[in-house]
């Protein structure tokens, strides 16, 4: 079963962040802009379980990116760092895999867009997202624990601030009788 295992910081700016990981000998990957699909069934019971699906398409702005794809996401285990299962896959068409799941029966539940920077550093992966309304947050993902923390470590990052979070149960929060929200740049 593939897991993701993550610490999520957030910070005022990402420059000194930046500054850190070219100090570190980090690659840099690209930048998009990522457009953020969840869907639920009507009676919302993915949310009400832990779990979420989404849909998430992509436009790169600099260097390289992933493409579309689609994620489901078990609910949350416990450890230092959110970790939790998670199935993803390339897709071709946002658009017509949104309309798939839709025939199926799922509904929008909320839309997002993230500004999201990728660094590779070790066998760690490194995002510097920003997101509307939320602000500006790190993400490290990795295959452990203690490579996570190193990389907390290795960047200055105060890992007391960590959040276990998604973002989108923060933007949930932010418009909690505000139906099928989207938070745009």
């Amino acid at each position: 079963m593939p897991v993701e295992l993550e610490a999520k910081i957030p910070v005022e700016s990402h420059d000194a962040v930046r500054n850190q990981l070219r100090t570190a000998g980090a690659e840099y990957v690209g930048k998009v802009l990522e457009t953020n699909h969840l869907l639920d069934h009507t009676d919302c019971s993915l949310r009400d379980s832990g779990c979420g699906l989404r849909v998430r398409s992509i436009q790169i702005l600099d260097g390289e990116g992933p493409g579309a794809t689609m994620t489901f996401k078990g609910p949350k285990q416990a450890g230092a760092f959110k970790q939790r299962e998670e199935h993803e896959t390339q897709i071709e068409n946002a658009d017509a895999a949104l309309a798939i799941l839709r025939g199926l029966g799922h509904t929008r539940e909320l839309v997002f867009e993230k500004r999201r920077e990728t660094w590779r550093l070790g066998d760690c992966t490194i995002e510097l997202d920003e997101v509307p309304v939320l602000g500006r947050f790190v993400e490290i993902e990795g295959p452990s624990a203690a490579s996570i923390q190193h990389i907390i470590d290795a960047l200055h990052l105060d890992g007391s601030r960590n959040i276990s979070d998604s973002y989108v149960a923060m933007l949930a929060a932010q418009a909690p009788d505000v139906p099928n929200p989207e938070f745009r740049f």
